[in-house]
């Protein structure tokens, strides 16, 4: 362990900001911690169907402003893919090569995960397992999937819109909100909020890469901004407490995003820069960048097969011992969620083996220190330089 650690600390380069390795780190587990605490497989009666704790206990609604990470996603992705954009013209690079070598690395992991869940979905049909149960299990495979398809085509816009200033998708955002929610508007209005909502902190990050966000002042009114916004849309505008979707809701705030999820996600962006000096100085411990970068390193892989785990070790244990508390029962109490913290361990040991059966999909050649000197992929499929 620690020769690995010397030879992390010995190909990193020395001006690498380790911080925004750590907020993608951040933004990964709280993806994955996110799903697997506010999402429930309930068996009954034959079948299994998702459910959501938020829906039962509304009070939880606190844990999806923690683990609802989307927005950090998007900020370190709009620096990142500024930055290499313009390193890449710097090199004299076309865009089209620039941009196939991102999509090659966002999406050739992606291969993988559905060649294996197309042939696990046919095999449970042909066993005679229930359609809506595999319905049921393949959904929560597929849909976080949305996240990569709106990440890739804001890359490819890159060009267009890295200058572009947050405050302009922030208007339509606000607009569309205004026209379909208070205006009765037609529904389908929401849906461009998936690429303006998500555009802002995308247009945050670009302008982090331009030296833009230096000022900490900035990070403050971001902060403070972004949490009285939502507080405010949330107390008297009608917005749901929850910042994902809760199974039954009148209204979702990420399906698509909402003028509340936006704010909130400027308020994450804010606490994120408020973070980098102190990240800056826990990262210079050699062990602690060691396990952030082999976090990286592993990102995509995680993010896509965390679900997978879940679903292997809910459907293993319903076959060998019948439903178990925290895993096939409803969410509708405490005991539940005491019950599911205590799965959480073996959900992240079978995450692991299938980080080591599939990792080699997200690795490029040249092993992991050659990965880790040109920058670890991540979740959005980028790499950076410092």
């Amino acid at each position: 362990m620690r020769e690995l650690v010397r030879r992390i600390e010995g190909v990193t380069p020395p001006d690498r900001d380790r911080a925004v390795d750590a907020l993608r780190a951040f933004a990964v587990l709280g993806v994955v911690c996110g799903h697997w605490l506010v999402t429930a497989l309930v068996a009954d009666s034959g079948t299994v169907h998702g459910a959501s704790p938020l829906r039962h206990m509304p009070g939880l609604a606190p844990v999806s402003w923690v683990f609802q990470t989307l927005a950090v996603f998007f900020l370190v992705g709009g620096r990142v893919a500024a930055r290499g954009y313009a390193s890449a013209r710097a090199r004299g690079e076309s865009y089209g090569y620039w941009l196939a070598a991102r999509a090659g690395r966002l999406f050739r992991p992606v291969v993988a995960l559905c060649a294996v869940w197309s042939v696990a979905a046919g095999v449970m049909l042909a066993s005679g397992v229930d359609e809506a149960t595999v319905r049921a299990l393949a959904k929560l495979v597929w849909s976080p999937l949305w996240f990569l398809l709106v990440f890739a085509a804001l890359t490819a816009a890159t060009p267009l819109v890295a200058r572009l200033h947050p405050l302009w998708p922030l208007a339509v955002v606000l607009y569309a909100d205004l026209f379909r929610l208070g205006l009765d508007g037609p529904a389908a209005l929401g849906w461009i909020n998936v690429a303006a909502g998500w555009l802002v902190p995308y247009c945050l990050g670009a302008a982090w890469a331009r030296g833009a966000l230096a000022d900490r002042r900035t990070g403050w009114v971001l902060l403070a901004g972004g949490a009285a916004a939502t507080a405010g849309l949330v107390l008297f505008a009608g917005y749901p407490a929850a910042m994902v979707g809760v199974p039954g809701g009148t209204l979702s705030n990420l399906d698509p995003p909402t003028l509340a999820a936006v704010t909130f996600g400027l308020a994450q962006c804010g606490a994120a820069l408020l973070l980098l000096g102190r990240l800056r100085r826990v990262l210079a411990r050699p062990a602690v960048w060691a396990v952030v970068a082999l976090l990286n390193l592993s990102a995509m892989t995680v993010f896509l097969w965390h679900q997978t785990a879940m679903i292997v070790v809910t459907s293993t244990a319903l076959f060998l011992y019948g439903p178990l508390p925290g895993l096939h029962t409803a969410p509708d109490g405490p005991g539940w969620v005491l019950a599911r913290l205590a799965w959480l361990p073996v959900f992240t040991l079978v995450l692991l083996l299938l980080r080591s059966a599939f990792g080699l999909y997200e690795h490029r050649r040249g092993g992991h220190g050659r990965a880790v000197r040109s920058g670890p992929p991540v979740p959005t499929g980028e790499t950076h330089h410092a």
